[in-house]
């Protein structure tokens, strides 16, 4: 499983360098949880979440990403500006990806949700 996480992160690094995103972190770990690609978007940093899901089952790749996912999100986002001493504009975006390797379906939600 963790093997496919791994392609399905390195999908999606791929295709947001071919959108024009700079990339900054891969995998960004501290206590409260994970960021799986951090990404520059012209002046603006990106935290984006990566999910995929072989099947629409149990609703997909976007029904995994739940409140207490965000919120996980973004304090996990808090502590890397504040570790990394950053004052930008950030955004939160995720990258669904549903179905199998060789046939699958990529999905860029951009602003997917705020910190209120």
């Amino acid at each position: 499983m963790q093997k496919l996480g791994q392609w399905a992160e390195e999908v999606a690094h791929v295709y947001l360098c071919k959108q024009g995103l700079q990339p900054i972190e891969r995998n960004y770990r501290c206590k409260t949880g994970e960021i799986d690609l951090i990404m520059l978007d012209e002046e603006t940093l990106i935290f984006i979440e990566v999910r995929y899901r072989k099947s629409q089952r149990y609703g997909g790749s976007l029904a995994s990403i739940d409140m207490r996912k965000q919120q996980r999100i973004l304090t996990t986002a808090t502590i890397y500006l504040q570790s990394k001493k950053l004052d930008q504009q950030c955004r939160f975006d995720v990258v669904l990806i549903d179905g199998l390797i060789g046939n699958f379906e990529l999905n860029w939600i951009r602003d997917a949700f705020r910190a209120e």
